[in-house]
């Protein structure tokens, strides 16, 4: 095989009684598909918990990764209020500089309106300490700070470009794996080098209101009997079919800072060990809302990891039609029998490995245990093949 360039994880997750990905009103995200209405989890959902899961394969304890801060206040906490804070400068000369940087970094309305904006650690203190610098140039003269700071504002391109090249990681882990816009700045633009589906049951959905009351501790005895409060929420149950695509090209490229053409020739150690993690996180972290009441944490019954050179493509073919027991078993044998088709017609053009909790076989994919097929998957980047 050639060069692997895409990672393929599939997997089936199954959870009870729970609310895992609201909607704005405050009911189960849901999704059309095969003339069946499916539960659903937003890609945003799943990669927010990916991304700050506390866990042995956590992104942070990684070596040699830098975080980053997604937020709509990072000019004002994170690179003026330590400024305001040493007394460097007058008020509104830090008043004028922070207004500038707001512009430059958010956009022209970031004075008034921002979106949250990823950012790295790095890039965070490579503003702050230009930031600091135009303050200390002009303590006492704020329209020379705001025009020190629009004049670093209008060259930021140039800016930008310079300390991408000379720092490892400027826009965080994060933004390596899953990208980021920044509509200020396109040359702080990064490419997402994971694509994430947005999981759905592989069945019709399975909703209920759950109708729950509270009790008053402090009640007295004499008043009425009954419950301080009534309140109704959706619960729904679920086995999600889920599946993420990793591009080595590109995350090669973000991690090390080399063109994605020249990945081939690149260190691809820590490329390998991210896409470990990030396995072990996929099958692992579950996502949702009311965890105090639901609990919803579960392990994949089922993951399919496959490696390859060719283009990617979804398995979420197998459940069209919904399942209609909901059972594993029933969405192993689709799983399988979709798989087998794509074989028969297109080639067998990757390399599989399969963990399977109840031992389901999955054609042309050696079963192993969730730390053997991500250890599997690290060896197949760093060495350029999956033997």
């Amino acid at each position: 095989m050639a060069l692997p360039r895409f990672i393929q994880i599939h997997t089936l997750h199954s959870y009870p009684a729970a609310l895992l990905n609201r909607d704005d009103s405050g009911l189960a995200k849901r999704l059309p598909f095969g003339n069946a209405i499916r539960t659903r989890i937003s890609s945003q959902c799943l990669k927010r918990h990916w991304r700050v899961a506390e866990d042995a394969y956590s992104l942070r304890n990684i070596p040699g990764v830098t975080e980053a801060l997604r937020s709509k206040d990072i000019v004002t906490r994170r690179i003026m209020e330590p400024i305001r804070a040493s007394n460097i400068a007058d008020t509104e000369v830090v008043q004028a500089v922070e207004d500038a940087f707001h512009i430059g970094v958010y956009g022209p309305k970031g004075t008034s309106s921002r979106q949250p904006l990823l950012l790295g650690l790095p890039e965070i203190d490579f503003l702050k300490r230009k930031a600091t610098n135009i303050c200390q140039k002009h303590s006492d003269d704020a329209k020379l700070a705001g025009d020190a700071a629009n004049e670093f504002f209008d060259g930021q391109r140039k800016n930008f470009r310079v300390f991408r090249e000379q720092a490892s990681l400027p826009g965080g882990l994060e933004s390596a794996l899953f990208g980021r816009m920044v509509t200020s700045d396109s040359a702080a633009n990064i490419e997402a080098a994971v694509h994430v589906a947005h999981s759905f049951t592989v069945h019709a959905e399975e909703s209920e209101s759950d109708y729950f009351s509270v009790v008053d501790d402090l009640q007295p005895v004499d008043e009425d009997a009954g419950a301080a409060h009534i309140g109704e929420t959706e619960l729904t149950s679920g086995l999600f079919y889920g599946y993420v695509v990793i591009d080595i090209p590109s995350l090669v490229s973000n991690l090390e800072g080399q063109a994605s053409e020249d990945w081939e020739q690149t260190d691809r150690q820590l490329a390998g060990q991210v896409v470990e993690h990030l396995i072990h996180l996929i099958a692992t972290v579950s996502p949702g809302a009311k965890l105090g009441s639901t609990a919803p944490y579960t392990y994949a019954d089922l993951v399919l990891v496959e490696v390859g050179d060719r283009q990617p493509r979804s398995l979420a073919n197998a459940f069209r039609q919904p399942i209609a027991d909901a059972q594993t078993a029933s969405a192993a044998r689709a799983l399988s029998e979709y798989v087998a088709k794509l074989d028969s017609n297109f080639g067998v053009n990757v390399s599989r490995r399969v963990l399977s909790v109840d031992g389901h076989a999955i054609p042309v994919a050696e079963p192993l245990s969730l730390d053997s097929i991500a250890a599997w998957t690290r060896q197949a980047i760093v060495d350029g093949q999956a033997i």
